[in-house]
């Protein structure tokens, strides 16, 4: 069964809505060019898939989309939510806003602790990057399901073990096609995956 977009942490939310925050435009702008890449979408199950995030400058809270919003074309400000704690132990986030964040939240925040330099974070989907990544060792373990502590704990994992920290990027074995990549600003995530999907298209064809 495809289970894309699932929730699987507990949460409690403060009811208020979100209004307009500062990051807005750059973040959404960035999940514009992502959608025109075809890393956020909707699947073959017509199954919505993909989210960004961006961190609340200063802080490790963050503004993130919300639950099953890969499949629309354009967001507002309350197609998102910011989550302002979190408790891996006990599976659990609080966040602001209407929308409910996306199923990869708890994935998000463990890389804003590891990483305090990154201010965005992307999941998406892509074959040929999925597999070129777990090909080079850049993945979560195979039977880790995403959403859930424990995929939060293989990011620290990897944080430790590889140079994930350099390369920015890690396949998520368990999710079929997905990615996990940050950087500094949407800039530079994005130079990311248009260069590494790149390459991966050469060798692909080659």
């Amino acid at each position: 069964m495809n289970e894309t977009g699932v929730i699987k942490f507990h949460y409690e939310a403060s009811g208020s809505v979100l209004a307009t925050f500062p990051c807005f435009a750059e973040l959404n702008a960035a999940r514009q060019e992502l959608v025109k890449l075809g890393l956020i979408g909707v699947d073959k199950h017509a199954v919505g898939f993909g989210n960004v995030s961006m961190r609340d400058d200063g802080t490790n809270s963050f503004y993130i989309t919300g639950s099953a919003t890969g499949a629309r074309a354009a967001l507002n400000p309350q197609n998102y939510a910011k989550v302002v704690a979190w408790d891996l132990d006990r599976n659990w986030l609080r966040y602001e806003g209407r929308a409910l964040p996306s199923a990869e939240s708890l994935t998000h925040a463990v890389v804003y602790e590891l990483a305090a330099d990154v201010r965005v974070v992307v999941h998406g989907h892509d074959a040929n990057l999925w597999r070129s990544l777990l090909e080079r060792g850049l993945g979560t373990g195979v039977d880790v399901p995403y959403g859930t502590p424990e995929m939060a704990r293989e990011v620290e994992r990897l944080f430790r073990e590889t140079d994930v920290r350099a390369t920015k990027i890690f396949a998520m074995a368990g999710h079929r096609d997905g990615f996990v990549s940050f950087g500094q600003n949407c800039r530079e995530v994005l130079k990311t995956l248009v260069t590494l999907r790149t390459g991966v298209g050469s060798a692909a064809s080659a």
